[in-house]
């Protein structure tokens, strides 16, 4: 395991936390107790950031925005983690283009799993097809809603979109899986990986983004009270 991982938190105590655990585990672990230090870092070196939100001069946010808005760490996962527990945080977040949220006070094996969950997600999208590169997957459509499944993107009228991992994972699902209900744990089951802890308020929160950023078609994403969602054409 070779993977390293910038924690980012002012407490200290708490990335010493993190720090030993993670290396326990066979990370690499790097430390910088504010958003600022950690900008002054080639974080181009990181597979992995583990991020607080509340830090003085610069939040963990603004700090996101910045790493998503330069071309070489763009893709780097991002994983919040931070005492600000309500949904309208969570979502800002997640929108950002954090790929998780822990709130603390956290359970470290909480941690791990999600941070091997990222990792395996960001190892999955990164990898060369070990077989022949000519062997292209075709393209999921639905009216002006496309998934080129070799760029791992998606577009809405030929505009790209700003998926998250896992907004771009559901849409995939439901075009692929169209006019039947899914409950939420037959979703949790084929989208999310199953050592992650999944809460209905997260499968929620993501649809209802999810739905905000297909325009016309997230009419198409719906909700079976008492069942749970589907996609339907």
């Amino acid at each position: 395991m070779n993977e390293r991982i910038l924690v980012i938190d002012d407490e200290e105590a708490l990335c010493e936390i993190l720090k030993f655990n993670l290396e326990k585990a066979g990370y690499n672990v790097d430390c910088a107790y504010s958003a600022e230090e950690a900008l002054d870092m080639d974080l181009t070196q990181y597979q992995l950031m583990i991020v607080d939100i509340m830090m003085e001069t610069l939040s963990g946010f603004d700090f996101a925005k910045r790493v998503r808005s330069n071309p070489e760490t763009e893709f780097t996962p991002i994983i919040f983690c931070s005492a600000l527990n309500g949904e309208d945080d969570t979502v800002m977040g997640l929108n950002i283009g954090a790929d998780d949220y822990i709130t603390k006070p956290f359970v470290i094996g909480e941690v791990l799993a999600r941070v091997r969950s990222v990792l395996r997600r960001s190892n999955i999208t990164a990898q060369a097809p070990s077989r022949k590169e000519a062997e292209q997957k075709s393209d999921v459509t639905f009216n002006g809603l496309r998934i080129d499944c070799n760029e791992k993107l998606g577009y809405l009228d030929g505009n790209q979109l700003n998926l998250t991992r896992t907004e771009y994972d559901i849409l995939l699902f439901f075009l692929t899986h169209r006019n039947r209900i899914y409950s939420r744990e037959e979703l949790i089951e084929k989208i999310w990986d199953r050592n992650v802890v999944v809460t209905i308020r997260t499968i929620d929160t993501n649809i209802a983004r999810l739905r905000k950023k297909i325009g016309e078609y997230g009419n198409n994403i719906v909700t079976r009270l008492g069942f749970g969602y589907g996609f339907k054409e």
